[in-house]
């Protein structure tokens, strides 16, 4: 006998904007909601699957027996399955019983389900996003902090390793034990943001998230929603911004999870060549079907609106947009003008910039992990371009981990691998990523890819932090890279904390705290981050002695910052001609004892009015040996744009 009773969330426009792929809220409809239906309490439940025979809920409730709770097909041949089952209550197990048009069973989780089950079985959980937030402030405020004019400085980490339980390390802290010590921390250090790595329900441990089977859960391993909305309220307590990545590129193929969930291709692509993705053995979602795209569009909302998030850092963005990614020529078919675009992805992404900021305006970011040319990423889609916030600068990662790999001595045939981003800084807004990617896999820590003895590894690598802090661009930095971990990331274990015993690591996690603090501090660092009055080359040529000088600008006409960077292990006079106007003071030299450096003090000196290389004043500055060295401009002096120069090669040691 069948207990199933008809009822219905739906309305005739609700479906009519899910087939259209417009209904942008699916989460208010699919998946199981407890309510009442004529004074008796129980579950509603509803699943898109349109080539099921039959669709049953089976759970603890009915011995998981898909005889007894059948599902009622929507009369509109939407494909929904829907009705009522009274009696449940939150923390009910679930799972959907699909016949399949071939007569199979298959067994599979709510893909809108809230809460899975944590083991093999994974089963779904009646829950709630309900959640008494005191966080009105922040979210009334916060385009303040997400602004493209505000200091963003990300810390990226994964929730199972960044800390440990100290008397047992094999057990993850939940989210409020990770409050308690994740705000503190990143208060201190000066972070304005932190990125989780997914927290969304996965099955898999070493896929570090991005195998995602439950797109609308919070990761069970460490605890409920209600916890997880625990720990993202905490942080907006102390004005610390949220990123959650996103993963609308690609899914597993679990037996309960979305790849042929009614024995169909329902969620992904039919053709391989499209629709199933060769290097992490997933699959890939059709986004040219429209409800594939409600329910990924869906899926970004629920994040920003139940949860807070105050931005999505949008995986695979490459892989989306280009068919031909990871194949060989014949693995894959060309779009309808004989190019390489998936321009139903681009489509679908265009979609999602446009809906989540008409949602949200300017409170919340969207940022694109993309790692080629690919045009126009972060410009207005009514311009013709993606519409995202910003995008990972992965060219200037790869052209500056490439140069600090090199010999300080050798450095001078590699000169422009740090110029060449100022070529295209301002084609779209970036932030600089030093992420996770860049330590796993062999490619050793940050702190191992610098060269030389450890003085100078850890010298290189303080500078090169104070080159990313000062050039224009949001940032991003992966736990632990703070304070020079030194071996690759390992998802099965904490961070090592204990390095910090060692003052040369307490350097290098003071020098990011400074910085941090400095880029917070300083307008000159962020007020024109992404447009090109910010920035101006003064030394940009000198490949002998691997200097380079750059200014920083702000809006006010004598807020300026002068960044010098030594990159070689000799100590140096270096002249410098200036404006008339300008006074400079230095505020910051990574080569402070404070930070691991060496205390070779860099002064300023013989500031004379004399002419020198055809300008009326110079400065003499003494330049710590593998340093950055920050000048600021004295306030009571007036500078003239475009007027500081140094003479190619000129420095007082020759």
């Amino acid at each position: 006998m069948n207990s199933v009773k008809t009822f219905s969330l739906f309305t005739d426009l609700d479906v009519y904007l899910f087939k259209e792929g417009r209904h942008y809220k699916l989460y208010e409809k699919f998946g199981a909601h407890s309510l009442k239906k004529d004074e008796v309490q129980g579950v509603y439940f509803s699943v898109w699957a349109p080539n099921a025979k039959e669709v049953s809920v089976i759970g603890d409730f009915n011995n998981w027996n898909a005889k007894d709770h059948i599902l009622f097909p929507r009369w509109d041949g939407s494909g929904i399955w829907e009705g009522f089952i009274s009696g449940l209550k939150w923390g009910t197990l679930y799972k959907y019983a699909i016949k399949t048009s071939q007569g199979e069973i298959l067994e599979k989780s709510d893909p809108y389900a809230l809460s899975w089950e944590q083991n093999l079985q994974a089963a779904s959980l009646v829950s709630t996003t309900w959640y008494e937030w005191s966080d009105k402030g922040w979210m009334e405020n916060r385009w303040k902090k997400n602004s493209l004019k505000a200091p963003l400085s990300v810390y990226e980490m994964h929730l199972g390793s960044w800390m440990r339980d100290d008397k047992d390390p094999d057990r993850f802290l939940n989210y409020r034990e990770i409050a308690q010590k994740l705000i503190p921390y990143i208060t201190e250090m000066g972070f304005t943001h932190v990125e989780f790595m997914p927290l969304m329900e996965y099955p898999y441990d070493p896929s570090w998230g991005y195998q995602i089977t439950g797109f609308f859960a919070a990761n069970s391993r460490f605890g409920s929603p209600q916890d997880l909305m625990f720990l993202i309220n905490e942080l907006h307590t102390y004005n610390i911004g949220v990123i959650l990545d996103w993963v609308p590129s690609h899914f597993p193929g679990d037996a309960n999870g979305l790849h042929r969930f009614d024995g169909s291709y329902v969620y992904e692509y039919e053709d391989p060549r499209k629709g199933f993705h060769p290097d992490w053995k997933s699959y890939i979602f059709n986004y040219g079907r429209s409800e594939v795209k409600s329910f990924l569009i869906s899926n970004a909302m629920f994040w920003l609106e139940r949860y807070h998030a105050d931005g999505l850092r949008v995986d695979a963005v490459t892989s989306m947009l280009h068919l031909d990614y990871s194949r060989n020529e014949g693995e894959w078919e060309p779009n309808i003008y004989g190019g390489n675009v998936n321009l139903e992805a681009k489509s679908f992404l265009q979609e999602f910039n446009t809906a989540v900021y008409k949602e949200f305006g300017d409170h919340i970011i969207t940022i694109a992990e993309e790692s080629s040319d690919f045009p126009m990423l972060t410009k207005p889609v009514h311009d013709g371009g993606v519409g995202f916030g910003m995008k990972w600068m992965m060219g200037w990662m790869h052209d500056t981990l490439d140069y600090f790999k090199q010999d300080p001595h050798n450095r001078k045939f590699f000169h422009h691998k740090l110029t060449f981003a100022s070529m295209y800084m301002y084609n779209e807004n970036y932030m600089m990523p030093l992420s996770h990617d860049e330590v796993v896999h062999g490619k050793a820590s940050l702190i191992y890819k610098m060269k030389g003895d450890e003085w100078q590894k850890f010298a290189n690598l303080r500078a090169l932090y104070v080159y990313m802090f000062t050039l224009p661009g949001a940032k991003l930095l992966f736990m632990g890279d703070e304070f020079g971990q030194t071996g690759e990331w390992n998802f099965k274990q904490s961070l090592d904390w204990h390095l910090l015993k060692y003052p040369v690591h307490r350097g290098l996690q003071n020098l990011v705290k400074d910085l941090n603090h400095l880029y917070r501090e300083q307008t000159a660092f962020y007020e024109n981050q992404f447009n090109s009055n910010g920035f101006e080359w003064v030394q940009a040529d000198d490949v002998e002695n691997s200097v380079y000088i750059y200014l920083r600008k702000g809006k006010k006409e004598n807020d300026v910052l002068m960044v010098i960077l030594n990159l070689t292990p000799n100590a140096l006079d270096y002249k410098i001609g200036v404006s008339e106007n300008s006074s400079w003071e230095v505020i910051f030299n990574s080569d402070d004892e404070k930070y691991g450096g060496s205390g070779v003090v860099s002064n300023i000196f013989n500031e004379r009015d004399a002419e020198y290389g055809g300008y009326p004043k110079s400065i003499g500055i003494n330049l710590s040996p593998l340093a950055g060295i920050i000048l600021r401009q004295k306030k009571d002096k007036k500078y003239k744009r475009n007027t500081l120069k140094i003479s190619n090669n000129d420095h007082l040691s020759s």
